[in-house]
């Protein structure tokens, strides 16, 4: 009795065992970001998110363990031929992400390989229709073109494309080589224009200082010569005003002497004998030529009238 007390123990403790080790796998919990693929007896059942599920111990499997999240594939660079015959190879980054875990799992075997081969096809398709130049400097276009065209034939799997980029455009050597030489010369040449506008520049400028140098020296001449020249105005008015001054106060002097012979009561030959006085006088100074008055009688008589008209005063 103990034997078979004994033996029974051990059996449910075999049996809780077991059924441990057939239920605790049943017990999933899909972390976040994941999708789990169930299927029953080998036929697509459902698709877990995250959160806690349970199945059923046999009948029921996870077939795949998908990741949502967007993921990044950098395929090796692919040899491709443009429209002139240049060949080249060229390296690829696709992202993408999954959006239906049941179409990924049945849409096809596998799916990282058919988009690296759809990516290949598709890039010497797109760079077939460039030549060399238009491939260099399209990267954009090119870009968008094979994210459409990938974006398209991945649907039916599931996947969903969201970027196509060109990582690396590896050209041959001697088209290398004669790029080098192509930039080497384009930068020497954007050199000797630089410069030649310096000098360009320069010789401007140092005629512009020259021209306004020359004005500024005509335009202070010029304020010099206007100033000479009133100086000279002021000189010639203030000179002129002087000798009319004089003259002004010789013709006061003389109309002051012959009011004064007059009022004497002196007569015509007085005034004459003035005259004369004043022709002495004109004679005195430096003048060359002394016009002399044809009518010279009676000089003396005038002078002896005016003698006597003096004593009667």
């Amino acid at each position: 009795m103990e034997f078979l007390a004994g033996a029974g123990i051990f059996i449910i403790f075999f049996l809780i065992i077991f059924l441990l080790i057939l239920i605790v796998p049943c017990i999933q919990i899909v972390p976040q970001a994941n999708a789990y693929v169930v299927e029953r007896l080998g036929t697509y059942l459902t698709t877990w998110h995250t959160g806690l599920h349970f199945k059923l111990p046999i009948v029921d499997r996870v077939a795949k363990r998908v990741v949502l999240k967007e993921q990044v594939y950098d395929f090796p660079p692919q040899p491709v031929i443009t429209k002139d015959n240049v060949t080249m190879r060229i390296d690829t980054i696709v992202f993408f992400q999954i959006t239906d875990p049941k179409l990924y799992a049945y849409g096809v075997e596998n799916p990282i390989m058919a988009i690296e081969n759809l990516t290949a096809t598709t890039l010497r398709n797109i760079i077939g229709d460039l030549d060399f130049d238009s491939t260099l400097t399209s990267r954009e276009v090119i870009n968008t073109q094979m994210r459409a065209s990938v974006d398209l034939a991945t649907d039916p799997w599931g996947i969903k494309v969201n970027r196509v980029e060109l990582k690396n455009i590896i050209a041959p050597t001697e088209i290398q080589n004669a790029m080098e030489k192509q930039m080497k010369a384009e930068r020497e040449r954007r050199e000797a224009v630089t410069r030649a506008e310096g000098e360009k520049k320069s010789s401007i400028l140092v005629a512009e200082g020259k021209k306004e140098s020359a004005i500024l020296n005509a335009q202070a001449e010029k304020e010099a010569q206007i100033l000479r020249a009133e100086a000279q105005k002021e000189a010639l008015l203030r000179q002129a005003e002087g000798q009319a001054e004089a003259i002004r106060k010789v013709q006061e002097a003389t109309a002051d002497g012959i009011r004064m012979l007059k009022e004497a009561g002196a007569d015509e030959s007085v005034l004459q004998l003035k005259s004369l006085e004043t022709l002495g006088q004109m004679a005195n100074g430096q003048a060359t030529k002394i016009i002399i008055p044809s009518d010279l009688q009676g000089i003396a008589g005038l002078a002896t009238t005016f003698k006597e008209v003096v004593k009667d005063n």
